[in-house]
């Protein structure tokens, strides 16, 4: 039977909560893999801080749905010095505060000569309240072969915790496809990974996205971004690429006025210890697999997300799961109607519908313990996400992926 009956309350949250941090960012929906990816989920989630009040958007952590990343090559560079822009004098940015004007007229004087327009900046007036945005500045520049929007932010993290190496690592090509992705060191112990690739996944719009993200080794936190169309999103490609080289957006990123900012900014509060980190979803998704499946792809961490890309001979398939203790609060909202409970108390519940593609389709079997402890496993009919369907339904059944997550090796370990 097809049901379709649960709904996550926390995938509604997070969609609602990047939607209004990202000024119109579009969640995937089943990049969220059936709320299996929706609670506290650190790596997954492409996290997008407003930059230009809308003109521009920064790329904060290069994930997606269920995303987990992958280091990229590294190599060992000097420190870039600041591009030389115009006659115009640098404003002064000052390591105990800037104001809007001076975030704008820093990007300016660091970019190459052009025109630019649509300025908006964000300072550090107000950054005592941490949930205020991050200063940036946004603008649509042009260097005579198109208008491209170019954004900003700076932030701290704290050095060598989850976000500091997260920023210093490319994003999984099963999640995120792009074109190019490079981690460097500098000479200073910085660590800057420049990604070309695509606003849209599935490349339905040609707008491509480049950036730099650049970590100091005492948590200063820079990222630059750029795409070759007037905005991210609902404007039309005026050039083949976005007017920065990769040398030219590490260089903008590295550049010194940035780090004042940086340093005007309150200590970043430490990074709470995470759920799911005793757990080996990894390990276990790969032991639990039916036999006779090629594992052709998989997750290149452990913990509390995994996937596999599999094929028994009829064309890849995507599966992956989520494994979350203490989820009772949400039981209500997950099983409904529909749903299975078993002697033991588990409650189970089926979920087949369409993918994100026109012709792919996602099965979803959700399970909860009674105290709590709940499996979520997810199967496409598409080795990734943003691909076309490559074989008519998923490479596991429903039989097979119930009596995977109702397997008591998931929580052995924890």
């Amino acid at each position: 039977m097809l049901t379709d009956q649960h709904k996550d309350p926390f995938e509604e949250r997070l969609a609602t909560a990047l939607h209004e941090t990202g000024g119109g960012f579009d969640t995937d929906r089943t990049a969220l893999a059936a709320g299996g990816t929706a609670r506290g989920r650190r790596k997954r989630f492409v996290r997008r801080a407003a930059v230009a009040g809308g003109t521009a958007s920064v790329v904060l952590a290069c994930v997606g749905g269920a995303l987990v990343l992958r280091p990229g090559g590294t190599a060992t560079e000097a420190v870039p010095s600041s591009m030389t822009a115009s006659a115009k004098p640098k404003p002064s940015v000052t390591a105990t505060h800037a104001t809007d004007e001076q975030m704008i007229e820093t990007l300016k004087s660091l970019l190459p000569k052009g025109d630019f327009s649509e300025e908006r900046g964000q300072g550090t007036e107000t950054t005592d309240d941490r949930k205020v945005p991050a200063p940036s500045a946004g603008l649509v520049f042009d260097d005579g072969h198109g208008a491209a929007a170019i954004g900003v932010s700076v932030g701290r993290v704290q050095p060598g915790g989850t976000q500091a190496r997260q920023a210093a690592q490319c994003p999984d090509r099963v999640y995120i496809p792009y074109d190019a992705c490079r981690t460097s060191r500098l000479a200073d112990g910085s660590v800057v990974t420049v990604l070309q690739g695509y606003e849209y996944p599935d490349r339905r719009v040609d707008t491509k996205f480049w950036s730099a993200e650049l970590v100091t080794p005492t948590g200063q936190h820079i990222t630059v971004s750029e795409w070759n169309a007037a905005a991210e999103k609902d404007k039309p490609v005026t050039r083949t690429d976005p007017p920065l080289s990769p040398a030219q957006l590490t260089r903008l990123a590295a550049a010194k006025e940035w780090r004042a900012v940086a340093n005007a900014l309150p200590e970043p509060l430490p990074e709470p210890e995470l759920p799911g980190s005793d757990l080996h979803a990894r390990t276990d998704l790969l032991a639990l697999l039916p036999k006779g499946l090629k594992v052709t792809d998989k997750s290149s961490d452990d913990g509390d997300f995994a996937y596999a890309v599999v094929d028994d001979g009829k064309g890849r398939s995507m599966v992956q799961v989520n494994v979350q203790p203490d989820m009772l609060d949400v039981a209500g909202d997950l099983f409904g109607s529909g749903s299975e409970t078993l002697p033991d108390g588990t409650r189970v519940a089926v979920k087949q519908g369409p993918g994100d593609r026109g012709d792919q389709v996602m099965w979803t079997v959700d399970t909860m313990r009674a105290d709590g402890r709940r499996v979520v496993i997810s199967a496409f009919n598409a080795g990734t996400q943003n691909e076309p369907a490559t074989r008519e339904t998923p490479a596991l059944t429903i039989a097979q992926m119930r009596e995977m997550a109702l397997d008591a090796r998931w929580w052995s370990g924890s």
